[in-house]
């Protein structure tokens, strides 16, 4: 996957766009075409190995539990497995579902009771990468023009996000997130997730590459590009 971001001052930086890395480009579009998140998200094709948890997911946020339980049967119609069934938590409700090409999507609204009939709108779309050392990472992402919006210590930091970026970036312990995406924590090879920015290629301290953002090239008829 690969996110171009954008610079609006010397200070704040945001995302863009963001771009899976797939096997399979044209069948990775029917498929989000067919779960909901085609204008959300690019892809482009990648071969490169990956085994396990690939240390991310994508979280969708929604109005309430009928439109969380109509993109989970979206995605498993379009051939996604579940690994969560949707359920009622303390939090609220949702579920976790795997794409065709590995890619994890956590469903979720805070909401108990649904008000109205599903929708299918999405409200948010959150990258939460796992990382090993929460508060490291954040200072990492300060440092390249991040603004955090909140913190909980070692556990969880969210950066904020403008009107035109499609996801809001956040980190989440590793083991915490696999625990919590009902998956084993290893994983080894590519996270199949490239970051771009408008300042060049670095790696983040988890292994998180990102590129120059004029070099992310998305498949044709992709809407713009999107762990």
């Amino acid at each position: 996957m690969a996110m171009a971001i954008t610079t609006s001052t010397a200070s704040h930086t945001s995302i863009a766009s963001v771009t899976l890395e797939v096997a399979d480009p044209e069948a990775a579009r029917r498929f989000y075409t067919a779960f909901g998140v085609d204008t959300r998200i690019g892809l482009r094709a990648s071969e490169a190995h990956s085994t396990g948890f690939r240390g991310f997911t994508l979280a969708l946020t929604v109005s309430g539990p009928a439109t969380v339980d109509s993109f989970v049967d979206a995605a498993m119609d379009a051939g996604a497995t579940v690994l969560k069934p949707a359920a009622k938590s303390l939090w609220g409700y949702g579920g976790v579902v795997q794409a065709p090409d590995g890619t994890i999507w956590k469903i979720a609204t805070s909401a108990k009771k649904d008000t109205g009939s599903a929708a299918r709108g999405i409200d948010e779309i959150v990258l939460l990468l796992g990382v090993e050392d929460v508060k490291a990472t954040k200072q990492f992402y300060v440092g390249r023009g991040l603004t955090v919006a909140r913190s909980f210590g070692s556990k969880y930091a969210e950066f904020t996000s403008d009107e035109s970026s499609p996801v809001k970036l956040a980190l989440y312990k590793r083991r915490g997130l696999a625990k919590d995406l009902g998956v084993p924590a290893d994983g080894t090879g590519s996270h199949r997730i490239v970051l771009g920015c408008t300042v060049g290629p670095f790696t983040d301290p988890d292994g998180f590459a990102w590129e120059a953002a004029g070099s992310l090239t998305p498949a044709p008829s992709t809407a713009p590009a999107l762990s």
